[in-house]
């Protein structure tokens, strides 16, 4: 664990010096995630930065390797390489791979400079009048699949004209950097919207965030660098993680890992955008050209039918295992997490850690950090407060 610096302010001071008390308060910051490129794209189930690094702060120290194994939107990633560490981060999703990817990748100045003309010049003439013959070739037809109804077909036409110049931009990062600009907005004017948005709408948005994303970045790539922070990212099964070529060629061992596992008979959509009445569609995978075949009970680790979640508990271990292959003896695990049936799951859970080679870090006289999600649609609102709309902190150390 680190020595923190103590501050003059005594509360201050004593919270960095307590583990347990700087968990809890960064757990319950019910702000807005912001800051770096955190908002660069609204991952589902995605914890706050300031758990993130807290956590990085209290259980690590400058150039220690952390791993995010199911790292989603890639906060343990950002936060850890601000903090100076090495970090890999993994997921099964070649989605989420793509966001942090776009997140921590950084551009050249003449990238730079490619996208903002983009978005200056080119983003403002995007039109559904827009021929068809020329945005055919950017329309993949699985991968729009209810985008035709009437809220969404202005817009599905308006983002291929947008994909279709994006291909103008250099190769390689700054069309990427686009299309998560493009990912942004159509998530921010399909997902889940009761009210269809206009072409001129998504223009306007479009033009506006993709120039405060640049900057955004710029601010990241420069402290990163400043501060030694470095990224590996991985798209494959967090199970064999200790066969990927990085730990082959690499002999420094793992730290401490801060996630969010998938949650025991909680369905997320991690892989769908809801449109035109909670229709799924998996255009997320349309304008980020990655490959999507796989259904929502393989991100989620089994069926949120299955009544006893047993092939989630058996996925959980596999994947619990691979990661303790990777850790040195002593790392920690800081992982936040629910059930849909917490009192039957939660033990089970624990169990799993236990066999897969953990122990749970007991706090002298304090229950663990139990909170309520804010603001999470895919919790069935319409059920009430629900339990898995209650995460609670788990902390581990690898023996």
């Amino acid at each position: 664990m680190t020595t923190n610096h103590v501050e003059s302010n005594g509360v201050r001071a004593a919270q960095l010096l307590d583990p347990f008390a700087t968990l809890t308060d960064a757990a319950l910051d019910r702000a807005p995630i912001c800051g770096w490129t955190h908002d660069f794209y609204r991952y589902p189930a995605r914890f706050s930065p300031s758990f993130a690094r807290a956590a990085i702060e209290q259980f690590s120290s400058p150039g220690d390797l952390i791993v995010d194994p199911y790292m989603g939107g890639g906060t343990t990633v950002v936060e850890g390489m601000v903090a100076g560490r090495d970090v890999l981060g993994n997921d099964l999703n070649a989605l989420a791979v793509f966001i942090t990817r776009v997140k921590t990748g950084g551009l050249s100045p003449r990238e730079a400079s490619a996208v903002r003309v983009w978005a200056e010049r080119t983003v403002p003439t995007l039109s559904y009048a827009t021929p068809n013959d020329l945005v055919a070739p950017f329309i993949d037809t699985a991968k729009t699949k209810n985008l035709s109804a009437y809220r969404a077909r202005f817009l599905k036409k308006t983002i291929a004209a947008a994909l279709a110049t994006i291909a103008d931009l250099p190769l390689g990062r700054a069309q990427m950097f686009a299309q998560c600009a493009v990912l942004r907005v159509g998530q921010w004017a399909l997902d889940g919207k009761k009210k269809p948005t206009s072409p001129s709408e998504f223009r306007s948005r479009l033009g506006r965030l993709t120039v405060e994303m640049l900057s955004s970045l710029t601010r990241f790539s420069t402290t990163a660098r400043r501060h030694g922070g470095r990224a590996t990212l991985l798209n494959m099964d967090a199970a064999v993680l200790d066969q990927a070529a990085f730990f082959r060629h690499n002999k420094k061992r793992v730290s401490l890992v801060v996630t969010s596992p998938p949650y025991a008979g909680v369905h997320v959509l991690y892989h769908r955008w809801q449109v035109d009445g909670r229709r799924e569609t998996p255009a997320p995978y349309w304008i980020t050209g990655c490959k999507d075949g796989q259904g929502a009970s393989y991100y989620n680790f089994g069926d949120r039918r299955q009544a006893n979640a047993d092939r989630y508990f058996d996925m959980s271990l596999r994947t619990l295992c691979g990661i303790r292959n990777v850790l040195r003896d002593g790392a920690h695990v800081v992982q936040m997490v629910a059930f849909s049936r917490p009192d039957e799951q939660l033990p089970r859970y624990l169990h799993n850690m236990y066999l897969a080679g953990f122990s749970e870090v007991s706090w002298a006289g304090k229950d663990r950090i139990w909170r309520q999600v804010p603001n999470r649609k895919w919790h069935a609102t319409f059920f009430g407060r629900t339990n898995a709309a209650c995460e609670v902190v788990l902390v581990h150390r690898a023996v």
